[in-house]
């Protein structure tokens, strides 16, 4: 068997790459590599990355993922995880889920594509949380097993919970969680819980006010912080960038960012940036966020 193929082969159909064993090419340096780690695990040494040797050193990244994280040697940049790979993310505060203070998805809570080709997501979808802090984000998630891949707080703090390899349980249905990446971002919703951010010195929050949804007046409430939708922004185009989801959004006949469901969104026939309420009308989040806006800001982060 021609080991160095068979690796080759491995490699593009399920992500991984020869760093991962501290390899730099797929050649006999690398099957020995394979065999040192394999040896090491108690696994059956024979220099080719299997299903069983994929799943190993998987479970191994994810769970240590940010002592794997490149460091450049001349620029500090952060990263982002897809598939046990890092990409690149134009934005100076990033928490992996395994670093201090980061937060994790518990087992159970989303659906596990650990050692299958790379998930193909067309859409992704952004939630506010209706929370204080990502931090209580984080804790009512678990409460009621769910989950999502990415939170960002109140200082535009992006924390990626769970490789977007997963199918987060965020979007509503499982079509939806399978074919979808998802954002929350830290917003208590209500008016009465602006004194809380003042105090935390974190200043007011815009109110939003006149904003429509699914064709009704809603009532006036807070808004995103300025920090937090350039955070967005730097996402998206992270987003864009290492899984092709185009930098659109639902909108009308002109162009127009539309408020309400859209009928490509719910039936899956999308490819962009959506908020929940494209998807259900059971849902109103994210209201008064003009995504069209966001995905322009994108185009330029």
């Amino acid at each position: 068997m021609d080991k160095d193929f068979y690796n080759q082969c491995s490699s593009e159909k399920l992500g991984w790459q020869p760093e991962w064993f501290g390899a730099s090419g797929f050649d006999e340096m690398l099957v020995d590599a394979v065999k040192k780690w394999q040896r090491k695990l108690g696994i059956k040494s024979d220099g080719l990355v299997g299903p069983q040797t994929f799943r190993r050193v998987w479970s191994e990244r994810e769970s240590k993922i940010s002592t794997f994280e490149p460091r450049p040697s001349l620029a500090d940049t952060n990263h982002l995880v897809h598939n046990g790979n890092f990409y690149e993310i134009k934005w100076d505060k990033v928490v992996l889920w395994d670093e201090p203070d980061g937060f994790s998805c518990s087992e159970g809570t989303y659906s596990s594509y650990a050692g299958r080709s790379d998930r193909d997501p067309h859409f992704f979808v952004t939630h506010w949380d209706a929370a204080l802090s990502s931090s209580s984000c984080a804790k009512i998630m678990k409460k009621r097993g769910l989950s999502v891949h990415f939170c960002i707080d109140n200082d535009g703090t992006i924390f990626q919970t769970l490789d977007t390899q997963h199918a987060a349980w965020q979007a509503g249905s499982r079509s939806w969680n399978h074919d979808s990446i998802g954002v929350e971002i830290s917003n208590a919703y209500y008016p009465k819980y602006q004194e809380w951010y003042v105090k935390q010195g974190l200043g007011e929050r815009p109110v939003m006010s006149g904003v429509k949804c699914h064709g009704s007046k809603m009532k006036d409430f807070l808004g995103f912080y300025d920090v937090q939708i350039d955070a967005l922004a730097a996402l998206y185009e992270a987003i864009n960038r290492k899984l092709g989801i185009p930098l659109e959004s639902p909108t009308d006949s002109m162009g127009r960012h539309v408020e309400t469901i859209s009928p490509a969104a719910a039936s899956g026939r999308f490819a962009g940036f959506v908020s929940h309420y494209h998807l259900t009308k059971r849902k109103i989040d994210c209201a008064g966020l003009d995504l069209v806006d966001v995905c322009r800001r994108a185009k330029n982060v």
